[in-house]
C-alpha cells in the first residue's frame, strides 16, 4: 500500500494485515491518491481528501487479477516447408494422370535436404504411370527394331522393357537424388510464369544447363549433365553391343539435355494449363 501525496509531503508505504486492514496516523491534511498492488493482482488507485481533525475510511478495495498476455510464434524450418511443398507437388498430374512431381510452381520454394531428393525419385520411379509408359517406350522400341541385339518376340520386349525402366530409374536417382545431394542442388524446374514470351522461352531451356543450389542461387547444372553421362556410361552395361560403349554415352547425354529443354519448354507454357486443381495447391508458401 503505498500513500502518494504533493511534493511537499513524503510518500508513505505500508503493509496491510492479514485480514487485508491498514491504517496511516499523523497525515497531513489534503488531498491524497492511495496506490494498492500485489502480485497477481491489477494495481488499483483511490483518492481522496483528509480533512484537519477527521479519520478517513477508505471503502474496501477488491483487485482484480492481473490480466496475463501470452505471445506464441509459430515458425517453421525450411525442411518442414520442403515437406509441405512436396506433398503438393506429389498432387500435381497433368490431365489429372501423369505425375509431374520435379516442378513447383512456388519462386522461393524451400530447398530439399537429402532425404527429400531421395523421396521424390523414389515416388516417381515407382509411380504406376511410369511403368505403363515404360511399357509404351518399349513398344516403340521393338517395333522400330531399336537395339536389335535385344531380338523380337516376349523375351525382346522384355528385354526394351527392362533397360527403358533401368534407364529411367538410373537417371532419376542420379540426376534427382544422388548428384544434387553431393552438390546442393535443386533437381526441380522452378516455374517462371511471368515476363514476354521471349524470356520465359530463353529461361525454359537455359534450365536445361543451369539450376537453382539449395541456397538458392542459380549455378550449372553439373547434377543433370554429369549424371546424364554417368547414367549413360551405367547403360552400356545392359544394352547390347551394337552401339558403341561412347557412343551410346553421348547420345544419351545429348539425347537427355535436348529432352530436358523441350520439356521444360512445355512446362513452361503448357503442362500448367492441363494440371488440374494446379492454382489451388501451389498459390503460396506454407
Amino acid at each position: 500500500m503505498k500513500l502518494s501525496r504533493g511534493e511537499q509531503s513524503p510518500n508513505q508505504e505500508v503493509v496491510t494485515g492479514d485480514d487485508g486492514q491498514f491504517s496511516l496516523a499523523n497525515i497531513t491534511p489534503g488531498p491524497f491518491q492511495l496506490t494498492i498492488t500485489a502480485a497477481g493482482f491489477a494495481t488499483e488507485t483511490y483518492s481522496g481528501t483528509v480533512r484537519s481533525g477527521e479519520t478517513c475510511v477508505v471503502p474496501p478495495i477488491a483487485l482484480p487479477l492481473a490480466t496475463a498476455f501470452t505471445e506464441v510464434q509459430v515458425v517453421l524450418s525450411p525442411s518442414e516447408i520442403a515437406e509441405e511443398q512436396i506433398k503438393e507437388q506429389e498432387k500435381q498430374r497433368v490431365l489429372g494422370v501423369i505425375p509431374n512431381f520435379y516442378v513447383t510452381y512456388v519462386p522461393d520454394a524451400a530447398p530439399l535436404n537429402a532425404k527429400q531428393k531421395f523421396k521424390l525419385a523414389l515416388r516417381t520411379t515407382v509411380d504406376p504411370v511410369t511403368f505403363v509408359v515404360t511399357g509404351g517406350v518399349a513398344g516403340i522400341e521393338q517395333s522400330q527394331n531399336q537395339f536389335s541385339g535385344f531380338g523380337q518376340g516376349a523375351q525382346g520386349y522384355g528385354k526394351r522393357y527392362g533397360a527403358a525402366y533401368a534407364d529411367m530409374v538410373v537417371g532419376t536417382f542420379i540426376e534427382g537424388a544422388i548428384l544434387p545431394s553431393l552438390l546442393k542442388q535443386d533437381p526441380r524446374y522452378f516455374y517462371k510464369g511471368t515476363g514476354s514470351k521471349k524470356s520465359r522461352i530463353l529461361y525454359a531451356m537455359a534450365n536445361a544447363v543451369i539450376c537453382k543450389g539449395d541456397n538458392g542461387r542459380w549455378q550449372p547444372n553439373y547434377s543433370g549433365i554429369l549424371g546424364g553421362f554417368a547414367a549413360g556410361g551405367i547403360s552400356t552395361l545392359y544394352y547390347p553391343s551394337d552401339h558403341s560403349d561412347g557412343e551410346l554415352v553421348v547420345e544419351n547425354t545429348l539425347i537427355g539435355i535436348g529432352a530436358t529443354a523441350a520439356t521444360n519448354l512445355l512446362q513452361e507454357f503448357v503442362i500448367r494449363k492441363l494440371t488440374p486443381n494446379l492454382n489451388k495447391h501451389n498459390s503460396a508458401n506454407p
